[in-house]
């Protein structure tokens, strides 16, 4: 696999990488992610009938904080899975002006393999990568609506690492 992400998060994927164990296959849209530092998790989901999100997932952090997520390959040459985390939105048809005002992450999900090779989030039915990796996730979240003394208080590092398979 190529190493289409800067030199960084290529040599934290190799850090990752090294320290994990094997997992049996799971496909991506049953994968359970966890962050050591602060014990957040990854659930994936099927993402159903949509003609364009790829994948549905939830972040769970402490103090019960769900955020719902979403991956949306874009379009052309350099389509990437483009990610976005959301804290409380309205349900419904809203308006990009509300879901701009809930979005509290956005940006490309990469993938790191067993070796630290990087690469992006597959769509459903590919085996789940053995890591996960969230661009600026830490001070995004910090940032958000969703963090103090009414949400969650442990900040995740970027790379949530596979931790099993939902039945």
């Amino acid at each position: 696999m190529t190493n289409i992400a800067s030199p960084t998060i290529g040599f934290m994927a190799t850090l990752v990488a090294a320290g994990s164990n094997a997992q049996a296959a799971c496909p991506i849209q049953l994968a359970v992610y966890g962050e050591a530092r602060s014990g957040a998790e990854i659930d994936f989901t099927p993402a159903g009938t949509s003609a364009t999100i790829t994948n549905n997932f939830r972040m769970i952090l402490d103090n019960n904080v769900v955020l719902d997520g979403i991956a949306m390959w874009t379009e052309g040459s350099a389509a990437r899975p483009h990610g976005s985390l959301m804290y409380k939105c309205p349900t419904g048809d809203i308006t990009g002006e509300e879901l701009a005002a809930c979005t509290v992450w956005e940006g490309v999900i990469y993938s790191a393999d067993e070796k630290g090779g990087v690469g992006l989030l597959p769509a459903e039915g590919v085996d789940a990568p053995r890591s996960l990796i969230f661009p600026d996730l830490g001070p995004s979240l910090e940032m958000s609506a969703a963090y103090g003394p009414a949400g969650f208080s442990k900040v995740p590092w970027d790379i949530f690492v596979l931790k099993g398979c939902q039945e």
